[in-house]
């Protein structure tokens, strides 16, 4: 009889602390790779490499042959829902996505037609990549939140204030309600149809939670993540869920009492220590090295990557940036992160 073979990042996701943690890093398929930077320019824009199932494969598994990280994270972006929703995408060099119409009214929500088959090239990823994986490398899925998905599809583009989306909330309070379901619903659909395929674990991406108030905290972000991870848990009760609610500061300790996610992504901006002590006990966090530290490189980086060791030693550690690798960080710089962590280099505390 064949035995299975460990999958140290997925016992982590269901509470087991490592003695060495696992290691994958958000964005780790993208542009500071050599290998990533051919292809595409042999492929052509970003959406184009997304919806070439073969290339979005090979860009998934370009950082597990470089590097041997414990986790593959499917290369795609959160705007496929979105599309899955009826709205069109395209990205401008240079400046980033843009969505249209935008949903500023009932009547455009009303008037968009769902097109389902946009993320069918997505699930051709998924099925490709998991046949191809290292027998111990996990392989992760994900999607956007509603909250952050929701500020695109309102704003057209992406914003750092994320105003329209708060204005409307404010304003139409309904109409936001309505949004936010329909794409928690259609998130549901996607992560399981991802599940389906061959992910093993998925990670729900709030970027801009860091953006709202208390109280609309709970309300667009806590709620309908809440409302995802039921759902999912009905159709894939064995699939463990990351919630990265970047930003989130203090209240990272309702979202994860409340959301019932397996685990939560904690981005740079959160003291470890603090994250240790406010946590509920024993639940697995992510994080959170600063991509700048990585980008340092040297004593500075050991340094970042010692302080989060010793913070969690006593908890499931999934060893992570707090948000995605810059494409300007050193190849070398990456290589250093997975010595200090995987205890190669002399000195490394245990």
């Amino acid at each position: 009889m064949t035995r299975s073979v460990p999958k140290p990042l997925l016992a982590t996701l269901r509470g087991e602390k490592q003695a060495v943690p696992p290691i994958w890093l958000m964005r780790q398929a993208g542009r500071y790779l050599p290998e990533y930077r051919a292809l595409r320019a042999e492929k052509g824009g970003f959406l184009e490499l997304v919806n070439d199932s073969d290339a979005a494969a090979e860009i998934t598994l370009q950082p597990i042959r470089r590097f041997g990280m414990d986790g593959a994270i499917l290369f795609s972006d959160i705007l496929m829902v979105p599309m899955a929703l009826g709205q069109d995408l395209w990205f401008e060099t240079g400046e980033g996505p843009r969505l249209a119409p935008v949903v500023q009214s009932r009547a455009v929500l009303d008037g968009l037609k769902s097109n389902l088959s946009a993320l069918e090239p997505v699930y051709g990823t998924v099925r490709r990549v998991a046949g191809m994986l290292p027998p111990s490398t996990a392989f992760l899925g994900f999607a956007g939140s509603p909250w952050t998905v929701a500020t695109y599809m309102i704003a057209g583009q992406g914003s750092r204030e994320q105003a329209e989306a708060r204005r409307l909330a404010y304003a139409d309070p309904a109409l936001m309600s309505e949004l936010i379901a329909r794409i928690a619903d259609c998130t549901v659909d996607y992560l399981a149809g991802q599940i389906e395929a061959g992910v093993e674990a998925v990670q729900l991406f709030d970027s801009w939670s860091g953006s709202l108030s208390p109280a609309q905290f709970e309300q667009w972000v806590i709620a309908p993540t809440a409302r995802i991870v039921s759902a999912l848990r009905e159709r894939a009760p064995d699939t463990p869920v990351i919630g990265f609610p970047k930003g989130a500061g203090g209240k990272l300790a309702a979202y994860a009492r409340e959301t019932g996610v397996n685990a939560i992504g904690l981005d740079e901006s959160v003291d470890p220590v603090w994250a240790d002590a406010a946590l509920p006990k024993g639940l697995p966090v992510q994080g959170n090295l600063d991509p700048l530290a990585l980008i340092a490189g040297g004593a500075a980086l050991d340094a970042a990557i010692d302080r989060i060791l010793a913070a969690f030693a006593d908890r499931p550690h999934i060893f992570n940036l707090g948000h995605g690798i810059q494409q300007d960080t050193p190849i070398a710089h990456v290589e250093q992160l997975l010595a200090r962590v995987r205890g190669q280099k002399e000195g490394v505390p245990s």
